[in-house]
């Protein structure tokens, strides 16, 4: 008798299913001299969020593999509110990317909420063993959705053919 194989059937998850948010006011200890908050420090509560975002969809372990596209619009100071949003672009087998937006606020003014910087984070999935984890499909459910995954395979198909080429 043959050994049977388990098959784990894996449902799609929407956008929204794992889509997440953090709010954090920042305080001197995250900033320079000048009062501009280190890059680094938005950085790790951009990757904390995109870990968050990629651990509800996948249900597994999950580690940042790369960060692309981070581009800063504007300074972010001591006191300023930052709110940090996380939501699945695109699905690969076993990774997953995750855009990552940072809305500033200064909550003693009535100036508007501005996007200081944005990112595309690619997390992969691990099995407790540390190797690469099956993760859910993405079901698209609008045209803005749709057009957020086509450009993320084109850069996933993209980032594959240039590792395939390092390693020839």
């Amino acid at each position: 008798m043959g050994l049977a194989k388990e098959v784990f059937i894996i449902e799609a998850k929407t956008v929204d299913q794992s889509e997440f948010s953090r709010g954090e006011i920042m305080q001197p200890g995250q900033a320079n001299f000048s009062g501009n908050v280190h890059g680094g420090e938005i950085m790790k509560i951009m990757d904390n969020v995109a870990g968050v975002v990629a651990l509800r969809h996948a249900k597994v372990n999950v580690v940042t593999a790369r960060v692309d596209e981070m581009e800063f619009h504007h300074p972010i100071h001591i006191g300023d509110l930052v709110i940090c949003k996380g939501k699945v672009t695109f699905v690969g087998k076993s990774s997953l990317e995750v855009l990552v937006t940072v809305l500033v606020e200064d909550v003693l003014k009535d100036a508007p909420v501005k996007t200081a910087l944005t990112a595309l984070f690619t997390m992969v999935a691990l099995t407790p063993e540390g190797t690469s984890a099956h993760v859910p499909s993405l079901e698209i459910t609008n045209d803005e959705e749709r057009k957020y995954f086509e450009k993320g395979r084109e850069r996933y198909l993209a980032y594959k053919q240039k590792r395939s080429q390092q390693v020839q």
